[in-house]
Protein backbone atom coordinates (compact mmCIF):
# COMPACT_ATOMS: atom_id res chain seq x y z
CA UNK A 1 0.00 0.00 0.00
CA UNK A 2 1.52 3.43 -0.93
CA UNK A 3 2.06 6.09 2.24
CA UNK A 4 3.52 9.30 2.82
CA UNK A 5 6.22 10.02 5.50
CA UNK A 6 7.76 13.35 6.52
CA UNK A 7 11.21 13.45 6.16
CA UNK A 8 13.15 15.85 7.87
CA UNK A 9 16.95 16.77 7.37
CA UNK A 10 17.53 18.61 10.64
CA UNK A 11 19.82 21.83 11.27
CA UNK A 12 23.14 19.91 12.60
CA UNK A 13 22.37 17.95 8.94
CA UNK A 14 22.40 21.09 6.72
CA UNK A 15 25.18 22.67 8.87
CA UNK A 16 27.65 19.78 8.31
CA UNK A 17 26.45 19.50 4.82
CA UNK A 18 24.96 16.09 4.68
CA UNK A 19 21.77 16.73 2.58
CA UNK A 20 23.54 15.73 -0.82
CA UNK A 21 24.65 12.20 1.39
CA UNK A 22 21.24 12.12 3.02
CA UNK A 23 19.49 12.97 -0.18
CA UNK A 24 21.14 10.07 -2.08
CA UNK A 25 20.54 7.60 0.92
CA UNK A 26 17.02 7.83 0.66
CA UNK A 27 16.33 7.59 -3.02
CA UNK A 28 17.62 3.92 -2.15
CA UNK A 29 14.00 3.40 -0.72
CA UNK A 30 13.25 4.23 -4.93
CA UNK A 31 10.39 6.11 -2.94
CA UNK A 32 9.04 9.16 -4.89
CA UNK A 33 9.57 12.77 -3.18
CA UNK A 34 5.87 14.63 -3.72
CA UNK A 35 7.04 17.74 -1.37
CA UNK A 36 9.94 19.18 -0.73
CA UNK A 37 10.98 23.07 0.70
CA UNK A 38 13.51 25.05 3.51
CA UNK A 39 11.81 26.19 6.50
CA UNK A 40 12.62 28.68 9.36
CA UNK A 41 11.06 26.39 11.80
CA UNK A 42 9.11 28.94 14.48
CA UNK A 43 8.85 28.11 17.94
CA UNK A 44 4.96 27.36 17.17
CA UNK A 45 5.66 25.30 14.96
CA UNK A 46 8.63 22.85 16.63
CA UNK A 47 6.34 22.70 19.66
CA UNK A 48 3.35 21.27 17.89
CA UNK A 49 5.47 18.98 16.45
CA UNK A 50 6.83 17.14 19.36
CA UNK A 51 4.04 17.71 21.64
CA UNK A 52 3.74 14.49 22.67
CA UNK A 53 7.34 15.34 24.09
CA UNK A 54 6.25 17.89 26.02
CA UNK A 55 6.17 16.60 29.49
CA UNK A 56 9.91 14.85 28.63
CA UNK A 57 12.94 16.88 30.31
CA UNK A 58 14.52 17.33 27.90
CA UNK A 59 11.74 19.24 25.88
CA UNK A 60 12.97 22.77 25.85
CA UNK A 61 16.53 21.44 24.51
CA UNK A 62 14.69 19.43 21.64
CA UNK A 63 12.34 22.81 20.33
CA UNK A 64 15.80 24.54 20.28
CA UNK A 65 17.83 22.15 18.17
CA UNK A 66 14.92 22.01 15.59
CA UNK A 67 14.93 25.37 15.51
CA UNK A 68 18.47 25.81 14.81
CA UNK A 69 19.49 27.60 17.81
CA UNK A 70 22.29 24.96 18.35
CA UNK A 71 24.03 25.93 15.02
CA UNK A 72 24.44 28.30 12.36
CA UNK A 73 21.87 27.04 10.13
CA UNK A 74 18.36 28.39 11.64
CA UNK A 75 16.63 26.43 8.95
CA UNK A 76 15.10 22.50 8.24
CA UNK A 77 14.81 20.63 5.12
CA UNK A 78 11.36 19.21 4.55
CA UNK A 79 10.01 16.85 2.47
CA UNK A 80 7.40 14.26 2.09
CA UNK A 81 8.57 10.84 0.96
CA UNK A 82 5.45 7.98 -0.93
CA UNK A 83 5.51 5.26 -2.13
CA UNK A 84 5.04 1.52 -0.80
CA UNK A 85 6.08 1.30 2.43
CA UNK A 86 7.11 4.58 2.73
CA UNK A 87 7.66 5.21 6.28
CA UNK A 88 9.42 1.55 7.15
CA UNK A 89 11.93 2.27 4.32
CA UNK A 90 12.43 5.32 5.66
CA UNK A 91 12.91 4.81 9.26
CA UNK A 92 14.93 1.78 8.54
CA UNK A 93 17.19 3.85 6.50
CA UNK A 94 17.24 6.37 9.50
CA UNK A 95 17.96 4.40 12.10
CA UNK A 96 17.75 4.41 16.15
CA UNK A 97 16.47 7.69 17.64
CA UNK A 98 19.58 7.55 19.59
CA UNK A 99 23.05 7.88 17.60
CA UNK A 100 25.19 5.74 20.04
CA UNK A 101 22.29 2.99 19.80
CA UNK A 102 22.19 3.34 15.90
CA UNK A 103 23.44 0.70 13.50
CA UNK A 104 26.58 2.63 11.79
CA UNK A 105 24.92 1.92 8.12
CA UNK A 106 22.09 4.08 9.05
CA UNK A 107 21.81 7.96 8.11
CA UNK A 108 21.93 8.20 12.03
CA UNK A 109 24.44 5.89 13.25
CA UNK A 110 26.99 7.49 10.68
CA UNK A 111 26.15 11.41 11.00
CA UNK A 112 24.73 11.46 14.31
CA UNK A 113 25.86 12.12 17.77
CA UNK A 114 24.88 13.19 21.00
CA UNK A 115 26.25 16.29 22.22
CA UNK A 116 27.91 17.10 25.98
CA UNK A 117 24.65 18.45 26.83
CA UNK A 118 22.66 15.03 25.71
CA UNK A 119 21.00 16.21 23.42
CA UNK A 120 20.64 13.84 19.92
CA UNK A 121 21.52 15.49 17.04
CA UNK A 122 20.57 12.73 14.65
CA UNK A 123 20.19 14.99 11.39
CA UNK A 124 17.15 13.33 10.32
CA UNK A 125 13.18 13.07 11.66
CA UNK A 126 11.01 10.33 9.98
CA UNK A 127 8.07 9.71 10.73
CA UNK A 128 7.32 6.73 13.13
CA UNK A 129 3.60 5.71 11.75
CA UNK A 130 1.09 6.27 9.45
CA UNK A 131 -0.88 8.84 12.30
CA UNK A 132 1.95 10.59 13.02
CA UNK A 133 2.81 10.82 9.48
CA UNK A 134 -0.58 12.80 8.24
CA UNK A 135 -0.55 14.49 11.41
CA UNK A 136 3.17 15.99 10.83
CA UNK A 137 2.49 16.45 6.81
CA UNK A 138 -0.28 18.63 7.55
CA UNK A 139 1.83 20.84 9.97
CA UNK A 140 4.65 21.62 7.79
CA UNK A 141 3.05 21.70 4.40
CA UNK A 142 -0.05 22.80 2.98
CA UNK A 143 -2.12 20.84 0.63
CA UNK A 144 -0.83 22.62 -2.81
CA UNK A 145 2.40 22.36 -2.27
CA UNK A 146 2.20 18.44 -2.55
CA UNK A 147 1.63 16.84 -5.59
CA UNK A 148 -0.07 13.55 -4.63
CA UNK A 149 -3.71 14.29 -3.17
CA UNK A 150 -2.94 12.78 0.33
CA UNK A 151 -5.53 13.53 2.51
CA UNK A 152 -8.85 15.07 2.63
CA UNK A 153 -9.14 18.84 1.59
CA UNK A 154 -12.64 20.87 3.43
CA UNK A 155 -15.38 19.93 0.49
CA UNK A 156 -16.29 21.38 -2.52
CA UNK A 157 -12.77 23.24 -2.71
CA UNK A 158 -10.30 23.27 -5.89
CA UNK A 159 -7.00 22.63 -5.77
CA UNK A 160 -5.41 25.84 -5.15
CA UNK A 161 -3.51 28.29 -3.06
CA UNK A 162 -6.29 28.96 -0.48
CA UNK A 163 -6.88 25.24 0.52
CA UNK A 164 -6.87 24.20 3.67
CA UNK A 165 -6.45 20.53 5.48
CA UNK A 166 -10.14 18.92 6.58
CA UNK A 167 -10.13 17.71 9.70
Amino acid sequence: MKEATLVLIKPDGLKKSLTGNILTRLSETKLDIIAARIVHVSAELAKKHYEALTDKPFFEDLIQYIRGEFHEKRKVMAMVYYGEGAINKVRALAGSTNPEEADAVSIRGQYGRITTKGVYENVIHASAHKKDAEREIKLWFQPEEIIVDLYSTKAGEKRTCNEVWAL
